[in-house]
């Protein structure tokens, strides 16, 4: 006769041989695999289920299928760039002390570098997208979107009805968005858009309805390009609550670029991977979205991906490369800090080394588990100089760094592992000290609206925080 017992000696059997997988055919990160273990004892079948959803590893899966010739196209523009990039005259000269980071980028991430780029920098919604409407309607030849959220609102509603007027025209415009990230998105949204004659795909979809196995590994990157001169990057989604208008967050502050020059090259390589990895309709003749054109521009930049497609984690590398650069300052905006060790330790030498490095958070959280886990790491960079800052006016969303006041990057990353190892970010790195030095002069706004945390401060959080803190830093390696 089966009884309760014969099923719980099954679960904890079930249990070893799932957890014997974990540890021995994936090899995943120490880290995520003692979270996991924990969350498959601790929870018997249902920790099972969780890890089918949000567990698997892509790393070692060929997620983008590339053609054999513009595979050697690309291969063939990194490798000749490797060999000129010590001999480049660089616009702005303080650049040259940066070459080692370029050519890492460049192997790491095959992010080809180029100086010809004009930058606008946008701190809040109602800019960026005005920008944007206004290049929509310019827009001759085709029009590319990707975004992690959209919202069936007033903003999405006017961005949805710019498209539609676009493809009206003949333009060819493509909307790709994130099922998960859009989740309550219904498809009557697109409905005119696609009459008009629109292209929509959604990235990795549930093929069941309700169950998608690839939960965890969501396109968190957010481009428009249009017609291959310009595109936009950054942290800002579609929704109203991005223009400020959502009463939960108030005020967001947020940064995005416009950028028109040669790295809108990247970003279009980038949307077209994802857009072909994605929809039956793919864009297989790439010489009308890759113009030749001239631009008088003069930052310099490249674009950086990752994804879980890759164990290189480009951008992380990239993080910790700008770091260890350092000389004067390390000036971080954030939303989300849940660093692995070797950032940490990044930040930590860099504090002990002299070099001013300032932290700034949002003083609300928007997700409560993982600004546990994020508060949980501040008392060991107060413990060694590093200044932290909550931010008050509204909900801080920016991804920034800036070093020295010579380089940046901006993009999609946030600081955490979900970013650096589950997500598909892209992310521009910037070498131009006029641009970095606009950055820091937002930093230095922003601190206007933000609150200085101390080690007094932090020391006396109540107990019940401590408690959530610990808990949340547990589950760090897997939120």
């Amino acid at each position: 006769m089966f009884t309760l017992q014969n099923l719980s000696s099954l679960l904890f059997l079930f249990n070893l041989l799932f957890a014997a997988t974990v540890i021995f055919l994936e090899r995943r990160n120490v880290g995520a695999t003692w979270a996991w273990l924990m969350v498959l004892f601790l929870l018997p079948g249902v920790g099972f289920i969780l890890y089918l959803f949000l567990g698997q590893n892509l790393s070692r899966r060929k997620v983008y299928k590339i053609k054999e010739d513009q595979r050697e196209f690309i291969e063939h523009l990194v490798e000749r760039q490797k060999r000129e990039i010590r001999h480049i005259h660089f616009h702005d000269p303080a650049m040259i002390h940066y070459q080692d980071m370029i050519y890492m980028n460049l192997c790491s991430g095959r992010s080809l570098y180029t100086q010809d780029n004009h930058v606008d920098i946008f701190t809040e919604g109602s800019g960026k997208f005005e920008a944007l409407f206004e290049d929509i309607r310019g827009a001759k030849h085709h029009i590319h979107l990707m975004y992690y959220i959209v919202k069936d609102d007033g903003l999405g509603r006017r961005l949805i009805e710019e498209l539609a007027a676009k493809a009206r025209e003949g333009v060819q415009v493509r909307f790709l968005y994130d099922p998960i990230g859009s989740s309550a998105l219904k498809k009557k949204y697109f409905r005119s858009f696609i009459q008009a004659g629109g292209k929509v795909a959604a990235f990795f979809p549930s093929k069941i309805p309700y169950i998608n196995f690839r939960v965890n590994y969501r396109n968190h990157r957010k481009l428009a390009i249009i017609d291959g001169t310009c595109g936009f990057i950054g942290g800002l989604n579609v929704g109203d609550e991005y223009l400020g208008l959502d009463k939960r967050f108030g005020d967001w502050r947020d940064t995005h670029l416009k950028v028109c020059g040669g790295s809108v090259f990247q970003m279009q390589m980038q949307f077209v991977l994802d857009w072909n990895l994605s929809s039956v309709e793919q864009i297989s003749d790439m010489t009308a979205y890759f113009p030749a054109a001239v631009h008088p521009g003069k930052v310099g930049m490249q674009i950086v991906a990752s994804g879980p497609n890759n164990e290189k984690e480009q951008i992380k590398k990239a993080y910790i490369k700008m770091i260890h650069a350092a000389r004067q300052s390390v000036w971080i905006q954030t939303p989300y800090f849940v660093p692995d060790e070797s950032l940490m330790t990044a930040l930590k030498m860099a504090a002990l080394s002299g070099v001013d490095v300032r932290l700034m958070l949002p003083g609300t959280p928007d997700h409560p588990l993982v600004y546990w886990a994020s508060t949980s790491y501040l008392g060991e960079l107060l413990s060694v100089g590093v200044k932290c800052y909550l931010y008050s006016k509204g909900f801080l969303h920016a991804k920034t760094i800036v070093v020295d006041g010579r380089i940046a990057s901006v993009g999609t990353a946030n600081i955490d592992l979900r970013s650096f190892k589950l997500n598909f970010e892209v992310n521009a790195v910037l070498f131009d000290t006029d641009t970095a030095t606009k950055l820091q002069r937002i930093f230095l706004d922003d601190l206007m609206n933000s609150e200085l945390l101390t080690e007094e401060k932090y020391r006396n959080r109540p107990l019940y925080k401590r408690f959530l803190e610990s808990c949340a830093r547990l589950l760090s390696p897997i939120l």
